[in-house]
């Protein structure tokens, strides 16, 4: 299975955002011909005031996101992971993936469950609360016969999901993400390579990139979109810019990871004694 990862740099104006996107989508498939397609975090929309962010949610489907997003998905006969956007139901905002099949068909949508509420190193308080409701559903997909686990961002700071992920049968994570320039020059690359060691799944992880602006004050995104293999290697990374990384994603490194080191023998073992 081939899957392109779709790095960008997102700002207030949504059209202009999702014209960018579905270039990048375009490009993927001439270039690249992929299985999955997959988009950073709040794709749509990032920074603005908080008028403007909860103005951008959009009904699903209904918006300007989720067409386009169709739309592509089957012309381009592709599984597209569309990141996140804001998702409006009824008084909330979610922030959501959704995932299109290669007719265009929502085979999947998950509401992030974790929200991103701390205190940088620098002072600078982050908190998605304002805004956006947590979900509560743990979600997979198939695609073509892979088990493919839904997270975003915060979500990669709490191996108990992707464990459950795997319960699940993943044997690949996606994990969009717009990680902070502070947390993610620490954090981003060891985090991602320890979900994957962990979990012996491939991880994707698209990311937002430079800089924006949230109510008059500019902040940098990290970028430096990742595909980490089962083993914990690298396979494809890209630091900044938009742009797009590849890999082919091959059954036989998740065989090899999951047969050398039998995580999920042992673990059962250890349960079973009460350990």
């Amino acid at each position: 299975m081939k899957a392109v990862v779709i790095q960008m740099n997102v700002g207030t104006d949504k059209a202009a955002n999702l014209r960018k996107a579905a270039d990048l989508i375009d490009r993927a498939c001439e270039v690249k011909a992929p299985d999955l397609i997959m988009l950073p975090e709040s794709f749509t929309f990032f920074g603005g005031t908080r008028d403007e962010q909860r103005a951008s949610a959009e009904a699903c489907p209904g918006g300007d996101s989720y067409q386009m997003l169709q739309e592509r998905a089957a012309r381009h006969k592709v599984f597209i992971h569309g990141g996140s956007l804001n998702e409006q139901a009824g008084n909330k905002v979610h922030n959501t993936t959704i995932v299109f099949d290669r007719s265009g068909k929502e085979v999947a949508r998950y509401r992030k469950i974790h929200m991103f509420s701390i205190t940088a190193p620098d002072g600078t308080v982050y908190d998605e609360r304002w805004l956006y409701e947590a979900g509560t559903d743990i979600v997979t997909y198939d695609l073509d016969g892979v088990t493919v686990g839904c997270t975003i961002c915060y979500d990669l700071r709490f191996p108990e999901l992707f464990r459950a992920l795997v319960d699940r049968g993943a044997k690949v994570i996606a994990a969009p993400a717009a990680f902070t320039l502070q947390t993610g020059k620490e954090h981003w690359e060891a985090l991602l390579r320890a979900r994957a060691i962990e979990t012996q799944c491939y991880v994707l992880a698209p990311g937002q990139e430079g800089a924006y602006v949230e109510d008059g004050k500019t902040y940098h995104n990290y970028g430096h979109s990742l595909i980490v293999e089962p083993w914990g290697t690298v396979v494809a990374r890209r630091g900044s810019g938009d742009g797009l990384i590849e890999a082919t994603l091959e059954s036989e490194a998740i065989e090899r990871a999951r047969n050398l080191i039998p995580l999920a023998k042992h673990r059962s073992i250890r349960l079973a004694a009460g350990l």
